[in-house]
């Protein structure tokens, strides 16, 4: 019997992860596309657009697999962070910083945000623009809204797609990116991209693809719509004292850094902490460990805004930190 019932499941496997395409075999996705073509017509798409980006596709059965894969095991903070900020991405990110640094500088001064952590976010997200996705982003977004899981969002992102290559940014071909249509250098949505990609070369197309000038100030931008400050870092590593209370380690508690000090926190190498009185909390990422340990400020939040994980939101600070020489 419980052969019999691991088969069941196995086979109940196969159908639920073949629906998508069995759809489109039988006409469902033909019913669904023209449906949506029509929906985007309203929109103020053009058929040129819709026929461009539209006419031909098909479903994607590795993006349905994509989205429903659970990992086999999850990295620890340490690992996570000996992975994604490692020494030889530091120096890349230093000899980018150095190629980049007159382009980074005007858009750092004029959006409001330190080059390094502009080339720490490019580097995270796609190796300082050497890994974009192999994924064209039209057909991957109506796999996935087709699907069903996450229809609602990702047929919304799809609208948004097509909005984008009806305003000329890009081609169907050329507009390439994850699996779940995270695009570009900077890895926009197609939501993010309307919302803060900017055209600082000024040739009428935001291209985030390409165009590394796009590219930092769109990155840029979206920090700086986020909330980001540029007269201040985003945190550091600290060392707690024997006593901390562990409860005290959550964003909702918040502290001028002299009620941290007071406290007994210091930075790592036990010397006082800064004398600025900005407002900070304290960071635990390893669960259950009381170290390491961060004191992390208003930008850490803004990064947060980015992409919701305290690994990532760490690893741009640390990664920024490395870049700048400090």
């Amino acid at each position: 019997m419980l052969i019999l019932a691991r088969f069941a499941v196995f086979v109940s496997a196969l159908v639920f992860f073949a629906l998508p395409v069995a759809a489109a075999e039988t006409g469902d996705f033909g019913t669904w596309l023209r449906e949506l073509r029509a929906e985007a017509q309203g929109r103020g798409i053009t058929t040129a657009t819709l026929d461009g980006a539209l006419n031909g596709i098909s479903l994607i059965p590795r993006v349905v697999e994509l989205d429903r894969k659970q990992p086999e095991f999850t990295l620890t903070y340490t690992q996570y962070r000996d992975r994604v900020v490692p020494m030889s991405r530091i120096k890349k990110g230093r000899r980018k910083l150095a190629e980049n640094r007159e382009l980074l500088e005007k858009i750092g001064k004029k959006i409001g945000v330190q080059p390094r952590f502009i080339v720490a976010l490019w580097g995270i997200e796609t190796d300082f623009g050497r890994v974009t996705g192999g994924f064209k982003v039209v057909p991957a977004l109506a796999t996935l809204a087709f699907d069903g899981r996450r229809s609602a969002y990702f047929r919304k992102e799809l609208h948004n797609a097509l909005r984008i290559l009806n305003e000329g940014h890009i081609t169907p071909q050329a507009m390439v990116g994850s699996w779940a249509g995270a695009m570009g250098q900077c890895q926009f949505m197609p939501s993010s991209f309307l919302a803060h990609a900017l055209d600082y070369d000024g040739d009428g197309r935001r291209d985030i693809w390409t165009t590394r000038s796009d590219v930092f100030a769109s990155a840029a931008n979206y920090l700086a719509k986020s909330g980001w400050r540029d007269d201040q870092t985003w945190g550091r590593e600290v060392k707690l004292p024997a006593n901390f209370d562990p409860a005290m380690a959550n964003l909702k508690v918040k502290k001028a850094i002299g009620g941290w000090q007071a406290m007994g926190v210091r930075n790592v190498d036990g010397s006082d902490l800064p004398e600025r009185q900005l407002t900070a909390s304290i960071v635990l990422p390893e669960k259950g460990k009381m170290s390491p340990a961060y004191m992390v400020y208003n930008n850490y939040r803004t990064v947060l805004l980015w992409n919701r994980s305290t690994y990532f939101a760490l690893a741009v600070g640390l990664l920024s930190d490395g870049i700048g020489g400090r």
